[in-house]
């Protein structure tokens, strides 16, 4: 009898309804991460299924970015970002999402409470008529008083729809969407390490009461004047070698743990370009995606690339996993070296202290046959940029093929 009983039982589990894993539904979704004072920064990704996993690209402009590490546990929904070291824990209920975006900066995390909705596929509303359009381009300072920075605003709108960025010295704000109602801008990205707002006030010529609101606690303020002929100090005029100076030197070991020096043999009569950066750089990204079809392109023909990675941690190997897998994600085929360096309190200068001073990131150096250090650009215009972009390949590709030719 208890035999029969346990075979009932038995039985009867296996009639019931499996439930269903909870699982993200495909489309576009709004996501909004929000502020320490409660501001709501929001961005659109879209929810695919691939081969029975889900998938999901952040949408920025005309960039999009592929996410593949989503794993699931009962209502919670876990998201690892590709790069940058930051994830999303969330709690799927009726069909949205809550929780928190959390980031390693190193020594610490951060973490913003975000939200999201599916079958939502506008960023910003735009209740009003646009009253001006402000495609073109615009001098724009940041910050106030003797803090400012000069920055220059590249903007298309088209109706309502706001597209555009900020290029700075040391690089752009890369891709923002947003839109133009009334007299009211708005404009955000996001892409796993930053997510920026930009808020202001239009009147004809003008921008005022201009916001931007980055991560938890950041707030900067700027104006706009438009100007045709804004334009930012020569890239290649910022960074120098101290006087006396002519080479390069340093010895950092790869990710596999052994030392590279730019005295080693591959390096001997090739043009070499070093790239500094770091995993945690969105602008350093854009110029790793240039600078793997560049080594393509000119490899062959006598020229090396080397990055060297100034990590938030002097770890090794804690670095060395974020190295990785940024080398993984793109498929670098140029070596990339672990400094133990980090990139702030002037440790990038020191250690190469060759130089004058790196002012930001990517820096990229430019070395003759010889050995000798012939340019230094600070920053990079990546493609969300657009002429800026293509005039800087076409001008950094003409310098490879002139040092090329010279003699080693």
């Amino acid at each position: 009898m208890k035999v029969r009983s346990l075979l009932a039982i038995f039985l009867l589990v296996l009639s019931l309804p499996v439930i269903a894993q909870s699982t993200l539904k495909p489309g576009i979704w709004r996501g909004v991460t929000k502020t320490a004072i409660g501001v709501e920064i929001p961005f659109n990704f879209e929810v695919s299924n691939v081969e029975g996993h889900s998938q999901l690209a952040v949408i920025n402009g005309t960039e999009r970015i592929k996410v593949t590490d989503i794993k699931y546990k009962g209502d919670s929904v876990f998201i690892r970002m590709p790069l940058f070291d930051s994830e999303f824990r969330l709690k799927l209920a009726a069909g949205n999402l809550a929780g928190k975006w959390i980031k390693n900066l190193g020594d610490k995390y951060v973490s913003m409470d975000f939200m999201a909705t599916p079958n939502t596929p506008w960023r910003f509303k735009a209740p009003q008529k646009p009253e001006f359009n402000i495609t073109g381009r615009w001098a724009v300072p940041f910050g106030e008083g003797d803090k400012k920075d000069l920055t220059v605003g590249e903007f298309k709108q088209i109706g309502s729809k706001l597209t555009g960025t900020f290029l700075s010295t040391t690089g752009d704000y890369r891709y923002l969407e947003g839109v133009v109602s009334g007299n009211e801008l708005f404009l955000s990205c996001f892409d796993g390490g930053h997510d920026y707002l930009f808020t202001a006030t239009i009147n004809r010529n003008k921008i005022t009461n201009g916001k931007l609101y980055a991560g938890l606690t950041s707030i900067d303020h700027w104006t706009g004047i438009k100007d045709a002929n804004a334009k930012l100090p020569d890239a290649y005029s910022l960074t120098a070698l101290k006087p006396g100076y002519k080479k390069l030197a340093f010895t950092f070991k790869d990710v596999k743990g052994d030392k590279v020096s730019l005295t080693d043999s591959r390096f001997k009569n090739k043009v070499v370009i070093v790239q500094i950066l770091g995993s945690w750089c969105p602008n350093c990204m854009d110029e790793t995606a240039y600078l793997i079809n560049y080594d393509k392109k000119y490899h062959s023909k006598g020229v090396e690339v080397v990055g060297l990675a100034y990590e938030r941690t002097t770890d090794f190997a804690k670095s060395q996993r974020t190295v990785q897998q940024l080398k993984n994600r793109f498929n670098i085929p140029y070596p990339l070296l672990i400094t133990g360096y980090t990139p702030t309190n002037g440790d990038p200068a020191k250690s190469l202290p060759m130089m004058a001073k790196v002012l930001g990131f990517p820096t990229t150096i430019i070395i003759d046959k010889k050995g000798d250090v012939r340019k230094i650009h600070t920053g990079f215009s990546g493609p969300g940029t657009g002429k800026y972009y293509t005039d800087f390949i076409a001008e950094f590709e003409k310098l490879t093929n002139d040092l090329l030719t010279e003699k080693g």
